[in-house]
């Protein structure tokens, strides 16, 4: 069993949980991911280690309540119990010596840029953060991100906060101005990494995207994972999550995507009415 020792809600949909394991904290390296089960009867999802404390022995998770195993997990407090804990897993991030870095984060991927940045910063690279949201309410971990970046530029869809505009609206500005980075490092959404990926193209920047979007049970076996990646198949959570974005098939990953969403949404709604003793006629 793998105690809760600190819940924070970041906003309203989007919950931080400090967990207890010592041997995955001792082991954790930016870009790695952990497979965890809230209860004997529930699913194993895999979620990306967004930070780790080695001498507290502590890995830190941060999750958006979007589907049925979320929602539970989300109902969950500090001193309670996860059932399983299993990490870390997938291939670690690793970087030549670069000078200068743009670290790149949509919305929730922001709390995956962290650790990146994070590892970046602590090498002496320097480190611009650029971070996404569809407006001020849903910002996450602003103070953290400004703590290990030379310069924090914080965007809003709608312009309530730092810039108006998208993540690429920055980048492009930046890279207009003459400025030089070695290395692009965007995680978020598919189609923000894809849209990043051809800005960065013609500039011949090394640009590292996470798959980690397309992940479901972390062991390659399920397939859904699968990605063309330079015309050859990889697997997102054995050979990833971290790839070259000029290689990715953006496209097919999208479609891939989708399969489930019909599903996924039923199923959530079913366990909802349960709660709420409600009965769904859709669920």
């Amino acid at each position: 069993m793998y105690k809760i020792v600190k819940k924070k809600a970041l906003n309203p949909s989007v919950i931080r949980m400090d967990i207890a394991a010592p041997a995955i904290a001792r082991k954790a390296e930016p870009g790695q991911f952990i497979i965890l089960r809230v209860c004997e009867e529930g699913e194993r999802i895999p979620l990306t280690i967004a930070d780790f404390d080695r001498e507290a022995g502590t890995v830190t998770i941060i999750f958006q309540i979007v589907g049925k195993t979320t929602h539970m997990l989300s109902q969950l407090n500090e001193g309670d119990d996860l059932l399983d804990f299993v990490g870390p897993l997938g291939v670690a991030s690793h970087y030549d010596q670069p000078r200068k870095a743009a670290v790149i984060g949509g919305g929730l991927g922001s709390a995956i840029a962290y650790p990146q940045a994070k590892k970046l910063h602590q090498m002496g690279v320097e480190v611009d953060i650029i971070a996404g949201f569809r407006n001020r309410e849903l910002i996450i971990l602003e103070e953290e991100m400004r703590k290990v970046s030379t310069r924090l530029f914080v965007t809003t869809d709608d312009g309530s906060n730092g810039v108006k505009g998208f993540v690429t609206d920055v980048l492009q500005k930046q890279l207009e101005k003459g400025i030089k980075y070695d290395l692009v490092v965007a995680i978020g959404p598919l189609i923000m990494m894809k849209m990043v990926s051809n800005l960065t193209r013609p500039y011949g920047i090394k640009t590292i995207v996470s798959m980690n979007p397309v992940m479901i049970d972390g062991t390659g076996m399920c397939g859904g994972c699968r990605l063309t990646v330079g015309g050859e198949t990889k697997f997102a959570c054995v050979d990833g999550p971290d790839f070259d974005g000029h290689l990715v098939d953006f496209d097919e990953a999208m479609r891939r995507q989708q399969m489930y969403k019909a599903e996924e949404k039923q199923t959530l709604e079913a366990h909802i009415c349960r709660l709420s003793g409600k009965e769904n006629s859709d669920a």
